[in-house]
């Protein structure tokens, strides 16, 4: 299939935006895939999550430099607490995400389709129970935090609290990780700005092995291909889709630090129940 550039620009726009606000962006760009008809299943459009991918990643990278380096650079003891907390999160997260991916690849998936945890990746109804749950997860923790600015650090305790959220996060699409991460982090006490930096410290950290996952199931796809698919061809509208997610990023970051600062954490909630409600009326026709 071809992916227009139109639908690249919009897709990157879409993934950039999304992947940073509390929003899920595997759930905006799902739907936009569908209301486009792209197969998200689809090589060309495996690629492009790559590469959009890793635009959001460059953003995040971008954008809180200066902060990361303000926060965590100020001293040694600082820089290595910060770490030591970061490698720990990391690890439950990989433990919860791929102990429940297998739980259940076992259990509810077991010999049907492939019996892969993408099987579930399209499905309108998760989706939206998804968006549901991180809705009123980020209403919770906003209205709780609302009028408290808060500069406590993030805590060991809230650290691993972070790092298991994001583990629960990784293998159900509309489980927004930045927002259920964030909003751990606030109910556990940690400052807006602190938990704010340290939950995109761990998405730069597990970017990296999305990237990884998604290009070896590419490969995979491949190997079973009869057809062959050029995507070196796909290389330079990849690139214009992970600009288009960079720029995306960047603004949505802007967006999501001044709301966090004014105490406005709690609208991402609304919106995304107001998300979800829209994604079952699309499921309910068919879509």
């Amino acid at each position: 299939m071809v992916i227009s550039l139109f639908q690249i620009i919009l897709l990157g726009l879409v993934q950039g935006a999304a992947e940073m606000l509390p929003i899920s962006s595997s759930a905006h760009v799902i739907i936009a895939e569908k209301l486009m008809g792209i197969d998200a299943a689809s090589p060309e459009a495996t690629f492009m999550l790559v590469m959009l991918h890793t635009g959001t990643m460059f953003a995040v990278i971008g954008y809180f430099w200066k902060a990361w380096v303000a926060s965590y650079g100020s001293n040694q003891a600082r820089f290595w607490s910060m770490a030591k907390q970061a490698v720990g999160a990391t690890l439950l997260t990989g433990i919860v995400g791929f102990g429940l991916k297998k739980l259940i690849e076992s259990t509810y998936l077991r010999g049907k389709g492939t019996g892969e945890i993408e099987e579930l990746f399209g499905r309108l109804p998760l989706i939206a129970t998804g968006l549901a749950i991180a809705g009123v997860l980020i209403i919770i923790a906003g209205l709780a935090r609302r009028g408290k600015e808060g500069t406590e650090e993030v805590s060991s305790a809230s650290a691993s609290l972070i790092g298991v959220v994001q583990g629960i996060c990784l293998p159900f699409r509309g489980l927004s990780r930045s927002g259920c991460t964030i909003s751990a982090g606030l109910l556990m006490g940690s400052g807006q700005r602190q938990a704010e930096e340290f939950s995109f410290v761990l998405a730069v950290i597990i970017t990296p092995a999305v990237i990884v996952q998604e290009t070896v199931r590419l490969m995979k796809m491949h190997a079973t291909e009869t057809v062959p698919h050029h995507l070196f061809q796909q290389l330079a509208p990849g690139l214009v889709g992970m600009g288009c997610s960079f720029v995306g990023g960047v603004l949505a970051l802007g967006l999501l630090s001044r709301w966090l600062a004014r105490g406005k954490w709690q609208y991402f909630g609304f919106y995304c129940l107001a998300a979800s409600a829209a994604v079952f009326v699309l499921a309910a026709h068919g879509f």
